[in-house]
């Protein structure tokens, strides 16, 4: 997804809007641009690549406008270039930023051609700033002219729009695409996600669906998707919201790991107190909602579906209730069979995720007991269009590569468990014993991140290689998929995650010893089937690297390099073997010299599809 800010002011915005596509950047860097309107007129600047470039650019320019709009590009429709690059323009004075996919572009575009319009990018966004060009001729007013170009429109989007013929105004719209608007004192400003705005606001309202906002120096006007007036609740944060500074660390991905232990301890903070407690966390309705159900069904994306095939394996074993999880993007186009008293669940960091707020807003019809949201960001849409919701409290996730905000949506995912289990015949001395386990994560993740320097040392061995596997067991295998994703995001090795008993019938023909195998090995009811798997490796002459328990007593040897992790409970065990996997990930891309924050091809908050 691409990110978005706008501001308007009596001073000059453009430090605003450069210091926001810098903390928005994680959403996507092709390329960036930005549209300042003042005495002279509307004057655009847009560089390919990331924000360093405009901010250079627009340095060296000298631009300065009291109203302005900004953008940072990911790209989907035409290849990362200048000309591609937003604010994109009709006419002389019209500008317009975009996040999201316009589906119908090309019928628009072949109609807006056949009016005398010259299109100068490849882009889906084009057309919109014509839409709006064009309409304005009629309605004479921009916020009408934004009003019924969007109509036209099929598809995600979220809009900044500024003409120089209206320069008290700036109109911004959403429809499938994130958009908050901050507010100042005399002055206003919209972003893709407050924490653009942070450093000149606290104070925020969250746009439904279908919401139109004309943005002037002192006031917001909203108006809903019938073109109604609509009140939107202010949200003011309360401070305690962590710095999104890299600090002493090199990378955010590496500040984010080692963010884990004090991460999941603010998930856990006030909400394991005691059985009671745990269902509390989901919200005041939960008690009532979790004794109807019977089976639940996950739908996510990325990182986070490998959340809900962990979730799925512990609500099947301790809780004994039938669990399907799927990717949203999938979801979404089939016909599907709701058995009776199921959980909806949906997985997001950023609550915006396109594909999973689809599949959520496909549920409106279906017979589902309720709809849980498991989500990093308080306020987004899918917190805010789910009966229930639990807040993982991650902090600002920055980097691309999802990290903490995976180890804390497990940590939610088996309070889950635990609320549900409670009500299909699992004791409260059994749910006390895994509130005993879950209060040594903090500690546990600490211990594990402790390996960092010997993962780098064991990491050399990867940095000339082209092919990794990654095998685990289980509720391990789901982890084992998690780590193939980070190598292959980005290291940009292929990687791919089997289940070890699955070795013989296919990835198994593949191994040599130029095909590192990264191995899952606690100390479980599957260890000694998985060591049977590791010899048929070391028998094709693979090399091994194994991430195993102290106690499993796996044993060093030609080909087989073994890493010692603490010992663990079981039931918390995939929480922990994430994180030496994500470290391996990411001192791989270091080495290979990638930019690990900004992985190639990636953006957070991604329409899948």
């Amino acid at each position: 997804m691409c990110g978005i800010v706008g501001a308007i002011a009596h001073r000059n915005v453009s430090n605003i809007l450069i210091t926001g596509l810098k903390r928005l950047e994680y959403r996507g860097y092709d390329s960036a641009g930005v549209a300042l309107l003042n005495d002279q007129g509307l004057l655009r600047v847009r560089r390919q690549g990331k924000v360093a470039a405009l901010e250079a650019a627009v340095r060296e320019q000298n631009s300065a406008g009291f109203l302005g709009i900004a953008h940072t590009r990911w790209a989907t429709h035409g290849r990362p270039s200048e000309d591609n690059a937003h604010p994109h323009m009709s006419g002389n004075g019209l500008a317009v930023v975009h996040n999201g996919i316009i589906e119908n572009f090309q019928e628009l575009k072949d109609e807006l051609e056949a009016d005398g319009y010259a299109f100068t990018s490849q882009t889906d966004t084009e057309v919109i700033a014509h839409l709006i060009h064009r309409a304005l001729k009629d309605t004479g007013n921009l916020v009408a002219a934004v009003r019924a170009s969007v109509a036209r429109l099929h598809g995600a989007y979220a809009l900044g729009v500024i003409d120089q013929n209206e320069p008290d105004r700036l109109v911004a719209v959403r429809s499938g695409s994130p958009l908050v608007v901050g507010l100042g004192i005399d002055e206003n400003y919209v972003a893709s996600d407050q924490l653009a705005l942070l450093p000149v606001t606290n104070r925020f309202i969250f746009l439904e669906e279908g919401d139109l906002v004309d943005v002037t120096v002192d006031a917001v006007t909203i108006t809903d998707a019938d073109g109604e007036p609509a009140e939107r609740t202010v949200h003011e944060l309360d401070g305690t919201h962590e710095d999104a500074d890299k600090g002493p660390y090199r990378h955010y991905m590496q500040k984010e790991i080692f963010e884990q232990p004090a991460a999941i301890q603010r998930t856990l903070e006030g909400r394991i107190d005691s059985p009671d407690a745990v269902s509390a966390a989901f919200g005041d309705s939960a008690a009532a909602i979790f004794d109807r159900v019977r089976t639940v069904q996950i739908v996510a994306c990325g990182t986070s579906y490998h959340a809900g095939m962990v979730a799925r394996y512990w609500l099947e074993a301790m809780a004994g209730i039938p669990c399907q999880v799927e990717v949203a993007s999938e979801f979404r186009y089939r016909r599907h069979v709701v058995p009776e008293g199921t959980l909806f669940v949906t997985i997001s960091q950023s609550g915006e995720t396109a594909d999973t707020l689809a599949a959520l807003r496909d549920t409106g019809g279906k017979d589902y007991v309720g709809r849980l949201a498991i989500c990093n960001v308080d306020g987004s849409s899918l917190v805010r269009e789910s009966e229930l919701v639990f807040l993982t409290k991650a902090g600002p996730e920055i980097g691309v590569a999802s990290t903490k905000a995976f180890t804390t949506q497990l940590t939610g995912l088996m309070m889950l468990v635990l609320a549900l289990g409670r009500r299909k015949g699992l004791g409260d001395d059994q749910i006390e014993t895994i509130l005993s386990e879950l209060r040594q994560l903090p500690n546990l993740l600490e211990q594990a991140a402790a390996l960092d320097k010997p993962i780098e040392t064991l990491s050399r061995a990867f940095v000339e290689k082209h092919h990794t596997l990654f095998l685990g067991r289980g509720v391990h295998f789901p982890v084992a998929m998690e780590g193939a994703l980070k190598l292959k995001e980005i290291s940009y090795i292929h990687a791919e995650a089997y289940p070890a008993g699955e070795l013989k019938h296919g990835p198994l023909a593949l191994v040599d010893k130029e095909m590192p195998v990264v191995a899952v090995a606690p100390n479980d009811q599957l260890l000694e089937k998985l060591k049977s798997n590791l010899q048929e490796v070391r028998a094709r002459g693979g090399e091994l690297y194994v991430f195993a328990d102290k106690n499993a007593h796996v044993k060093e040897g030609e080909g087989i390099h073994v890493l010692n992790m603490p010992a663990v409970p079981e039931s918390i065990a995939p929480i922990v073997y994430t994180v030496p996997l994500q470290l391996l990930s990411y001192h791989v891309a270091v080495l290979r010299g990638t930019d690990v924050d900004q992985p190639r091809n990636l953006a957070k908050s991604v329409t899948v599809e």
